[in-house]
């Protein structure tokens, strides 16, 4: 797929360069974040990415400047963006690490355990074992400080959203939507389906950095029982 651009409101553009969470457009994104931090344009406000796309925020009557006649400043900043494309990259060699992840699967830890494994006519042991079967890869932090979105999920456990959101879910719980897995890292509402819940603080604001996980590490989730649980609970209390 061709890299395709809408515009945002009056004063940003989407660059989209894919549909569908995968490595390869992940890689792709990482490029164009690396070209634009190495040569920004004057304007340029934030860049949000995705899993298949960068909104790039800009100052509209900044870009308005630019010795450019004839173009809106959408149009200037598509064109800008679209020579940047055109140059290569190679992107530093990165150590991924690889995180366990433990959890505690069903239960009041993961009270959603049961009904996927009926929509998918599975025990729930098998769902445990297909949610532990992949490593994960970390695409990005978002939504509240320090949710990880994760690619490499087997879609035989892929589960829509819950029609009606909780109001509360506990910090540590391990949600399915769609095709994604996550973790929430704060008491937060959402409509995930809750699988598990691991003792592990995702959000760490006294140190640096305040996330325990980051972009482009491997995370491994890992069974345990609920004894295990809370012996880990309370060592990290």
């Amino acid at each position: 797929m061709a890299v395709q651009f809408k515009p945002l409101g009056e004063s940003a553009v989407l660059v989209y360069f894919g549909n569908a969470i995968s490595e390869e457009i992940h890689l792709s994104i990482k490029k164009f974040l690396s070209l634009l931090e190495k040569e920004p344009f004057d304007g340029l406000i934030e860049v949000v990415p995705s899993y298949t796309n960068v909104c790039v925020y800009y100052d509209v009557m900044a870009v308005d400047q630019w010795d450019i006649e004839g173009r809106s400043p959408y149009e200037k900043v598509v064109s800008r963006l679209q020579r940047l494309l055109q140059k290569e990259i190679d992107l530093p060699k990165e150590k991924n690490r690889l995180v366990e992840i433990p959890v505690c699967y069903g239960g009041i830890y993961g009270p959603d355990l049961t009904e996927i494994a009926r929509i998918h006519h599975l025990s729930e042991k098998e769902v445990i074992e297909i949610h532990t079967k992949n490593d994960y890869l970390v695409y990005m932090l978002g939504f509240a400080p320090g949710f990880p979105f994760l690619g490499g999920m087997d879609e035989r456990i892929a589960t829509p959203r819950k029609e009606t959101p909780r109001l509360k879910i506990p910090a540590g719980s391990v949600g399915i939507a769609g095709k994604q897995t996550g973790i929430y890292p704060l008491e937060t509402p959402g409509g995930w389906q809750i699988i598990g819940r691991t003792p592990l603080k995702l959000f760490l604001p006294d140190q640096n950095p305040p996330t325990l996980l980051r972009a482009g590490d491997r995370i491994r989730f890992v069974p345990i029982t609920e004894k295990e649980f809370m012996e880990l609970e309370g060592e990290r209390s």
